[in-house]
């Protein structure tokens, strides 16, 4: 098939009109194409006066390679092959292979490992996908919390949060392999095409728990309510794996372990440390969520067009670098979306952003974040980074009233340097509830001034986000993790055999980039035992 790329599509145009441009642009007549798509669709808004679809379009051409040379340079180009998970080459004998943790990266590790006849072991230390989805549901309407759920108090569980945004920067053929696989276990096909794929909280649990069924049926194994808790070692490598259920301690023998336990794991993370495998401390952010009227925000990103039928809710992406020094950006952003508890510890308040799919709800929702360096961890310790994330957690959770709600400030107030006494016209969209704040009672200095600044710069870039009656929900501390497990080029840590992996390795910075790292690691075990090809 060829591609033609950067079609300028209206607005008003109908489903013929991608084909329409594509022939255009070709020349050739429409019934040469005997199969075509859309492969790629944005939207372009920087001239608001003339907002408009750009699109590439796949088509299936009779003699596409002579079409090809007769034409000028960058009309068209051959369409690549499509992803596939490597093929194996032998059939595996050794110990079944474990993964630990079942997001992105171990989703995917899990899901690679499987169809290369490997049947890893799982363990996944919060509940089945649909209960864990459940279970948050009732804490964000009711505040209901459950004494028996680490979704809500365990170490790890923040991931239950994701509502699917698969944007990423790195330029990986794997990423293609990954919305295909979402694609075919049930997300939206438009994923497959859009700039900015999406899935939808509502819509991720099923995606999840398909993939899951997969791995089951090829011979996997996922043990929910199953925490990592050691490791057994011998001549520096590993030779069991120890992990704690509903039924007390257990053990695997194990010559292979896949480390993806997310960024908020810290007690794994202190078992690792005492295990002794090689970590470093990583830089992070720390801030607030933003909520806007996504009215507010649509007329600001396509003007005039704001209410034309073919545009979804807007979105945006702003970043800058700050008179200290340190960079600001606004990251996970949330069209029509909810502001929703990421509390993984007791006495401590963290927020997060979702979506559902249809992204139809009154606000628009952003982390502000602010670079925390680790010379701000003031110990050199690896995991110092998790001290401070627990420190600003407890003190939202004393600003929020200590009953779990979130401290909220106003936008125009963080600027005067005021506390907020009552809310405006924004609503905020945090559940149980939302208690008036000063910020300097939760944050440090520098993250507090910083985003002061930060408002006032992305103003200038996106009309209207210094909007006075913006809510700001503190605290988001978990964008990333603060903490790097070191691995050789082989993706092994210190220990042989571990392989650490995604979020909570250091390794990624998303749902798309985790589960790349996935896939790689998965690889790597695989050419280990000469299933692959170097």
């Amino acid at each position: 098939m060829l591609r033609v790329a950067n079609l300028k599509i209206s607005l008003d145009g109908g489903p013929e009109a991608p084909l329409e441009a594509a022939v255009k642009k070709l020349k050739i007549r429409r019934d040469q194409v005997s199969a075509w798509h859309v492969s790629k669709k944005s939207v372009d808004a920087r001239d608001k006066g003339d907002v408009h679809f750009v699109m590439a379009v796949d088509l299936a051409v009779a003699g596409e390679d002579a079409l090809l040379r007769s034409l000028k340079a960058g009309v068209a180009s051959k369409v690549p092959p499509v992803a596939a998970l490597p093929a194996v080459r032998a059939a595996y004998k050794g110990l079944r292979p474990v993964v630990a943790g079942f997001g992105p990266g171990g989703l995917f590790a899990a899901l690679a490992l499987a169809r290369g006849g490997m049947r890893p072991i799982v363990l996944e230390r919060g509940q089945r996908v649909d209960e864990r989805k459940r279970s948050t549901d009732r804490f964000a309407l009711t505040g209901e919390l459950d004494p028996e759920s680490n979704i809500q108090f365990g170490e790890g569980g923040a991931g239950a949060f994701s509502d699917g945004k698969l944007t990423t920067g790195i330029k990986d053929p794997r990423c293609r392999l990954v919305l295909k696989e979402l694609a075919d276990h049930g997300a939206p096909e438009e994923i497959l095409s859009l700039a900015h794929p999406h899935v939808g909280t509502d819509r991720l649990p099923g995606v999840v728990a398909a993939i899951r069924q997969e791995i089951i049926e090829l011979g996997g194994e996922v043990r929910f309510s199953s925490r990592l808790t050691d490791l057994r070692v011998k001549g520096g490598a590993l030779c069991a794996v120890g992990y704690e259920d509903a039924q007390g301690k257990q053990e695997i023998a194990a010559d292979d372990l896949i480390l993806a336990i997310g960024h908020s794991a810290a007690d794994t993370q202190q078992m690792l440390f005492n295990a002794g495998v090689q970590m470093i401390q990583k830089p992070f952010s720390v801030g607030a969520r933003i909520e806007h009227p996504q009215a507010a925000v649509n007329r600001s990103q396509y003007g005039r067009f704001a209410s034309h039928p073919a545009l979804g809710a807007a979105e945006y992406h702003l970043s800058a670098h700050l008179p200290d020094g340190r960079g600001a950006y606004t990251f996970c952003m949330c069209p029509g979306g909810t502001v929703v508890p990421a509390a993984s510890r007791r006495g401590g308040v963290c927020v997060n952003g979702m979506s559902a799919f249809a992204r139809d709800g009154e606000n628009a929702n952003a982390a502000l974040l602010i670079d925390v360096r680790t010379e701000d961890f003031g110990d050199d310790h690896p995991l110092a980074g998790y001290a401070l994330q627990r420190a600003w957690e407890q003190r939202a959770f004393r600003a929020g009233g200590e009953n779990y709600f979130a401290p909220v400030q106003l936008a125009g107030d963080l600027l005067s340097g005021l506390e907020t006494k009552r809310l405006g016209s924004v609503r905020p969209t945090y559940r149980p509830g939302v208690t008036c704040a000063d910020f300097r009672a939760v944050l440090p200095e520098f993250a507090y001034e910083g985003m002061r600044a930060a408002i006032r710069i992305f103003d200038r870039q996106l009309k209207g986000f210094a909007m006075p009656d913006a809510v700001l929900t503190a605290v988001e501390s978990r964008s990333s993790c603060p903490v790097r497990l070191l691995r050789d080029q082989r993706y092994e840590s210190s220990i042989a055999g571990l392989y650490p992996c995604g979020e909570g390795a250091g390794y990624a910075g998303g749902i798309m980039s985790a589960a790349v790292d996935g896939l790689r690691v998965a690889e790597a075990l695989m050419k280990k035992y000469a299933l692959l090809e170097e």
